[in-house]
């Protein structure tokens, strides 16, 4: 989406969407959307923090600005697929990202003993950038989170995207890709709506929202894992009963 490889810049809304307002949203811009080359697939993810996890509690502060590190990997991961590392950040609701991606193998060499790979000049620099974030702020894998994912992109202007997220998991314990996508689970929202857009919605999107009443909602869902889970200590209890099977 962006001019330069592994650089992207849009704006990004959230919705949070019951079942029943989802299937009415899918029958309502069928016809505009279609189902993207991945289709249904699951997203994991490692997220870095400090100890005390300040970076994602200044995120739920909203800032103007914040950033945040994360491994992302997509359906069953060994050591041979390809991750991405990414350095995202948020300023005035445009979000800019910054990604390399790698071999799992070769990722775990880079993080845990600093030995570059063989990538792109440009991507070097990426590297040097989410090496020196996660140094300056002391930052270490806190928690592993995934969701199921099914993304469209439009008919007309494949620029304008929509994803659907459900079954919200997390764990802080085997924070691994290649260890598997369980983890408690997110009873809400049903689906979590993101409109990714360069510029404007198009007509008819801003009315299909309209006529659903369907309205932006502030939502992360490191945070909210953060809240329901990490800061009310109720994961850990959920974590030793599925590691106890």
């Amino acid at each position: 989406m962006k001019k330069q490889k592994g650089i992207f810049e849009r704006t990004e809304k959230k919705y949070q969407l019951s079942e029943n307002q989802y299937q009415a949203f899918i029958n309502l811009v069928g016809d505009k959307m279609k189902v993207d080359q991945f289709g249904n697939h699951t997203i994991s993810n490692i997220y870095y923090d400090t100890d005390d996890y300040e970076v994602i509690r200044h995120s739920i502060e909203k800032p103007k600005y914040k950033e945040k590190f994360r491994i992302r990997g997509y359906g069953d991961i060994s050591g041979e697929s390809q991750v991405f590392l990414e350095l995202k950040k948020k300023v005035r609701g445009v979000v800019y990202k910054r990604r390399v991606s790698m071999m799992h193998k070769k990722m775990k060499r880079y993080l845990e003993n600093g030995v570059l790979p063989d990538v792109e000049l440009q991507e070097q620099q990426i590297l040097k950038e989410i090496q020196y974030f996660i140094k300056l702020n002391n930052q270490v894998p806190k928690v592993f989170l995934a969701y199921d994912r099914t993304a469209y992109e439009g008919i007309w202007d494949p620029s304008l995207r929509i994803t659907m997220d459900r079954n919200i998991r997390t764990r802080s314990q085997e924070l691994d890709l290649t260890r598997g996508d369980y983890g408690s689970v997110l009873q809400k929202p049903d689906y979590l709506m993101e409109i990714k857009v360069l510029h404007t919605y198009p007509v008819w999107l801003a009315r299909a929202l309209s006529e659903l009443e369907i309205y932006p909602a502030s939502f992360s869902k490191y945070g909210t894992i953060y809240k329901e889970f990490i800061a009310r200590g109720e994961e850990e209890v959920c974590l030793q009963a599925h590691l106890a099977v």
